[in-house]
């Protein structure tokens, strides 16, 4: 068998596995469906666990387009987020279903020297694959606690999850197509689709500057794994340090501008995914923003992964606490937990760093000298000077929450 045949027979085994297992992502939703047992709920109610393909059971946002997160308990098991627990988000209900490798091409084009329409295997042959480590952060995670509520999904803490990548840098695939040197933006668009005319394709963009820089990749695997399908098969656009609105699935276009980007399928750019235009990123409670900007950079965040909340400790026993704390890659300062409600203050120790993207676990030692109930709470900082708020902002989209989370226990 020749190589040319077996990529070709590869490739369809992928679209056939793929196309037969989302069919039945309905039944399964009926199927499987139970309560999370985490004692979350928001306005719409209890939130079921549902299995889709290639998937554990995750929680139910929506079902189309597919929107699910992750059980928060899963942050304790690995500072790497699992290919079938990471969490799954779509805007377009018109998603694809199957991809065939000896089909699927990315195309880039616009304000460059060549157009380029790409194999999965011949971008793989353009430069030296990397590997990074790094957060994929949505930008409403923990929106459902958001005091006023928002509109949007009610979202608890786990639209998150951070993974290895490995592709290859987006600069290295620009640079063969050839930027000229009027560019100004650059236009990311995958595969999904809006179903009406009326409704804008899901496009964003990033300034050339950014894009030209080493961070931003394009990867085809995930901890060591070709991407599941729900997370962006066969490729997806890695925006290391941003939210994870920039992340896009299913990638298929890439478009260099000699102009900002306007019209109708800026739609996620220019209205949708914004935040007040100011210091804090915030506004008063109930109120709206005389100008804002685009949601980008992640802030400063922690959580205590080892208890949930309700959760029992023993009295005058030795408990490890532990937990995972990030930012946008200014690289973690410290980590500093409470568990008197905010009173007093303990340092905690950082593990190793699987680089300045990644997650990052901490743990303390501790012992519990009275019984009753008390409060748990984490708070980062990071080196630019970042610190994380006793007190969450507000915004009307309900994005980058990163107070201090308080986590109630009892010691028995």
């Amino acid at each position: 068998m020749t190589d040319n045949n077996y990529k070709l027979i590869r490739s369809r085994r992928r679209f056939i596995r793929n196309a037969g297992t989302l069919a039945l992502a309905a039944p399964l939703i009926s199927r499987a469906a139970q309560d999370t047992g985490e004692g979350v709920t928001f306005a719409g109610g209890e939130r079921p666990l549902v299995q889709f393909p290639e998937k554990r059971k995750l929680i139910l946002v929506h079902s189309r387009p597919p929107h699910l997160e992750t059980p928060f308990s899963t942050f304790n098991e690995s500072v790497i987020t699992a290919n079938d627990a990471f969490y799954v988000r779509y805007h377009l209900a018109n998603f694809p279903t199957s991809i065939d490798l000896a089909d699927y091409r990315l195309k880039i084009r616009g304000a460059v020297k060549k157009t380029l329409s790409l194999s999965l295997d011949e971008l793989k042959s353009i430069v030296e694959q990397v590997e990074l480590v790094a957060v994929n952060q949505c930008s409403g995670n923990s929106r459902g606690y958001s005091s006023p509520r928002v509109f949007g999904a009610q979202l608890s803490h786990g639209a998150m999850g951070n993974a290895r990548w490995t592709g290859v840098p987006l600069k290295a695939v620009l640079e063969k197509a050839g930027v000229l040197s009027d560019a100004k933006q650059v236009v990311f668009n995958g595969l999904d689709k809006p179903v009406l005319p009326t409704t804008p394709d899901f496009h964003k963009t990033l300034d050339i500057e950014h894009v030209l820089s080493p961070e931003p990749m394009l990867a085809w695997a995930m901890n060591g794994e070709d991407l599941p399908f729900l997370n962006g098969y066969p490729l997806k656009l890695i925006v290391p340090g941003y939210f994870g609105t920039y992340w896009v699935k299913h990638l298929s276009d890439i478009v260099v501008l000699d102009h900002s980007y306007k019209g109708h399928d800026a739609y996620f750019m220019n209205k949708g995914y914004r935040i007040p235009d100011n210091d804090c990123m915030c506004v008063a409670p109930g109120t709206v923003a005389d100008k804002t900007r685009p949601i980008s950079t992640l802030p400063v965040r922690s959580f205590i992964t080892s208890v949930m909340a309700g959760g029992e400790l023993p009295v005058n026993r030795r408990v490890e606490l532990k937990g995972i704390a990030f930012d946008s890659g200014e690289g973690l300062k410290s980590v500093d937990v409470s568990i008197d409600g905010g009173r007093t203050w303990r340092a905690a120790k950082l593990s190793a760093s699987l680089g300045r993207f990644s997650f990052r676990e901490w743990k303390l030692d501790i012992s519990f000298t009275q019984i009753g109930r008390t409060a748990l709470m984490v708070r980062a900082s990071n080196r630019a000077g970042e610190i994380q708020p006793l007190k969450a902002d507000w915004n009307p989209g309900g994005y980058r929450r990163h107070a201090v989370e308080t986590t109630p226990v009892t010691i028995i």
